[in-house]
């Protein structure tokens, strides 16, 4: 049976925002959007997205510097995260493909080094933007 997990309030705030967003938000973003419900400051922000991403509800975007939610349910988040990104209308999807996670979970650097997360971001054009 799956564990519910338990978030403090400012987790579950930060958490409803970015689930709701269409796109990926910028920590300052969240910041500006739940300072009406009491989170004030960033050290409180970074402190929810960082409990967040442990807890594999959502993923940093690294190019953007921005947070999105995590749509996977069966997502290995501490193995493998990979995301295509629209360079046109910037629109972020994570890529859910068990072969690649596969492949990257067993990759090791030429040089001897096992990583332990990998977190990859794939640019191009999505289907409305190379239409236009």
């Amino acid at each position: 049976m799956a564990q519910t997990q338990t978030f403090s309030k400012n987790q579950q705030i930060v958490l409803d925002i970015i689930e709701k967003a269409k796109g990926p938000l910028k920590a300052y973003s969240i910041l500006f959007n739940v300072q009406k419900k009491g989170i004030n400051a960033p050290q409180q922000i970074y402190r929810a997205l960082d409990k967040l991403i442990e807890a594999g509800k959502i993923h940093k975007i690294e190019s953007k510097n921005a947070f999105v939610a995590c749509k996977n349910s069966n997502c290995e988040v501490s193995k493998a995260t990979a995301f295509s990104i629209c360079e046109s209308c910037e629109i972020v999807d994570e890529i859910s493909d068990t072969k690649l996670s596969k492949y990257l979970s067993k990759f090791n650097h030429k040089k001897g080094m096992k990583f332990r997360r990998f977190n990859l971001e794939f640019f191009g054009l999505c289907k409305k933007c190379k239409t236009k």
